[in-house]
């Protein structure tokens, strides 16, 4: 039986689904692998671990494997494509590789194949949307330095930011005392240094504590994460705009940590879309986008076996 992968490869972490034609197998996750905010050797590393995990666990040895879509950041751009290939082709060298970006094995998770938008805030921020046409367009996601609004390193930039002005006006935040903890510092010194940085530090390492100080009444984390909501909900409405001009009924789906651990970041997301889109019709199950590469590496093996 014909042996296939999924693979979403984040900037935190990456999973990776072991299956058959009709059933997941096995999956494992291992540290992120989004090349172009770790560099080659981690993302390397980290695919290689999560395929060796992944495959152990389904019994299966990886040269088994006959077809495997990886969706990653970037992927646009024809030379980290070609790379990630390459690496993933170190472990199955007799599979037939896809490269995709991550938004699209999220729209298969979200949607298979039929029209709506899918909106994903993790490490990063996206929106993607594809109508009955076959039209797409996109939203954001255009990397940390310039974008990625609503997004977990998003919001742990804002965190300290937001600390800093507080001290600066004596306002009181249990947020400070969550940012030392999260980084292991014990001054203000400390943070300033880790924060300016160069490269930056872990800016998403941040967002629990951010989520934490929220659920215990903290007004400025509680704005963050609002802010984040309005950002991400702003996303969306911009690619429901290009694809559906005419008011209608559009699906919308929603992915990554930040959707998935922060109940303030939903309900925000939720009131600002329907303000401007009402008739978006948000799903708040969280997509697993991995289960959309493994329906595609599916297909793509299929398509080969029909050659």
């Amino acid at each position: 039986m014909p042996i296939y992968l999924g693979i979403d490869g984040g900037g935190t972490q990456t999973t990776c689904a072991v299956g058959d034609d009709t059933t997941v197998l096995a999956s494992a996750v291992a540290g992120g692998s989004n090349m172009v905010r770790l560099g080659e050797h981690e993302a390397r590393t980290n695919l290689h671990e999560s395929i060796t995990k992944a495959c152990a666990a389904a019994r299966i040895s990886p040269e088994a494997v006959d077809a495997a879509v990886v969706g990653i950041a970037g992927a646009s751009v024809p030379p980290v494509k070609e790379t990630v290939a390459n690496m993933v082709r170190d472990l199955v060298p007799t599979a037939i590789i896809e490269v995709v970006g991550d938004m699209v094995i999220a729209m298969e998770a979200a949607f298979a194949g039929l029209p709506g938008v899918v909106v994903i805030s993790g490490t990063g921020s996206v929106a993607f949307g594809r109508n009955h046409l076959g039209e797409a367009a996109r939203a954001g996601g255009w990397g940390h330095a310039i974008s990625d609004a609503g997004s977990g390193l998003w919001i742990g930039r804002a965190a300290i930011a937001a600390v800093m002005r507080a001290l600066d006006t004596a306002t009181p935040t249990t947020l400070l005392r969550g940012i030392l903890d999260a980084w292991h510092l014990d001054s203000i010194e400390g943070l300033l240094q880790k924060a300016n940085a160069s490269p930056p530090p872990d800016f998403p390492q941040l967002f629990p504590a951010v989520e934490s100080a929220a659920s215990a009444g903290d007004a400025i984390a509680q704005q963050i994460l609002s802010a984040a909501g309005n950002e991400l909900a702003w996303l969306a409405s911009v690619v429901i705009g290009h694809l559906w001009p005419k008011p209608q009924p559009v699906r919308v789906a929603i992915g990554g940590g930040v959707f998935a651990h922060s109940r303030l970041v939903r309900r925000t997301f939720w009131t600002q879309l329907r303000a401007e889109r009402p008739c978006a019709a948000v799903s708040f199950k969280i997509i697993q986008p991995v289960t959309g590469a493994l329906w595609m590496a599916r297909r793509l093996g299929a398509g080969r076996a029909g050659e």
